[in-house]
């Protein structure tokens, strides 16, 4: 596994939330390059920074109103495709 930064580790995070929204998809898809702990953090914390939202039970959503989605680096794009 690639050692990502804290703030990359959150940016992977937010943009499988726009691609997936069930968070059930959204670990086993990060799995592959996250641990399942780093994924739980990351998702708490951006709960808790209001830049995600909770929907119900499995539904998770970018919280776009609140707080855009920072820009994808270049270094993380092609992780991004291949989820």
């Amino acid at each position: 596994m690639t050692d990502y930064s804290t703030n990359e580790k959150m940016i992977l995070v937010q943009y499988a939330i726009k691609k997936y929204e069930n968070e059930e998809t959204i670990i086993e898809k990060l799995k592959t390059i996250l641990s399942e702990k780093d994924i739980q953090r990351n998702i708490d914390t951006l709960i808790g920074t209001q830049r995600v939202r909770r929907i119900g039970p499995e539904i998770l959503q970018n919280n776009e109103s609140h707080t855009e989605i920072p820009d994808l680096p270049d270094n993380l794009k092609s992780i991004i495709e291949q989820l």
